[in-house]
């Protein structure tokens, strides 16, 4: 779900889940039912803590701890703060999804930790480490960086839903499914496929053209 995009400074988090519901009407109570209704069958439900835009900041690890407290005490389960409500039969899972330059210039401390669970990194907008028609080089040169040198369970190539859905980084189903995917799978981190969006691939289709390579 996204995004949570206001928090931190002593702020109430807001969280902006993109008209499906007015948070400022307590309207976004209703979300709650298909939560539960998607955990009962095993789906594991992520929030998105930021986003492309938004008024957030952490400038303390108290005000981290505020923060995870805040969420976790209201409708959900920042990185240390919200693992130490795991425990045996509940779990929390943390996932970050940096941009492909690697390092990430803003999460790099936090993604060294150690503690998230996923990675969904954003191959697109960033002309170094992605797709261009002809190239699969430098998308497949960072992936290998990005695998080889972090600690996570598993690592999943995010990527635009359809043309124009991002500014750059749109990769065709024809050339995704014979070129790319064969060669990231070898990875033991490989978790899948991650798309922007969910709205645009119910326009486009994308997913049921590559699901059987993925």
């Amino acid at each position: 779900m996204s995004f949570l995009n206001q928090f931190g400074n002593g702020r109430t988090p807001e969280i902006n889940l993109a008209g499906h519901c007015n948070p400022a009407s307590n309207g976004c109570t209703v979300i709650s039912n298909g939560i539960r209704s998607c955990q009962a069958r095993g789906v594991k439900v992520l929030l998105s803590i930021g986003g492309g835009i938004g008024s957030y900041s952490l400038p303390s690890s108290l005000d981290a701890q505020n923060v995870a407290d805040y969420l976790w005490n209201n409708f959900l389960d920042l990185a240390r703060c919200l693992k130490a409500y795991s425990q045996p039969g509940r779990t929390v899972l943390l996932s970050a999804a940096p941009q492909c330059p690697f390092p990430d210039m803003f999460l790099s401390n936090a993604l060294n930790t150690g503690l998230f669970d996923y990675f969904w990194i954003q191959f697109y907008n960033n002309a170094p480490c992605q797709y261009s028609v002809g190239n699969i080089n430098s998308l497949i040169s960072s992936w290998n960086r990005w695998t080889t040198s972090i600690n996570a369970g598993s690592v999943f190539i995010g990527l635009p839903a359809a043309p124009g859905v991002a500014g750059s980084g749109y990769i065709p189903p024809s050339v995704l499914t014979p070129q790319i995917l064969p060669v990231i799978k070898r990875s033991p981190k490989y978790g899948g496929v991650m798309l922007w969006s969910k709205y645009f691939d119910n326009r486009s289709g994308y997913s049921s053209f590559i699901m059987a390579s993925v």
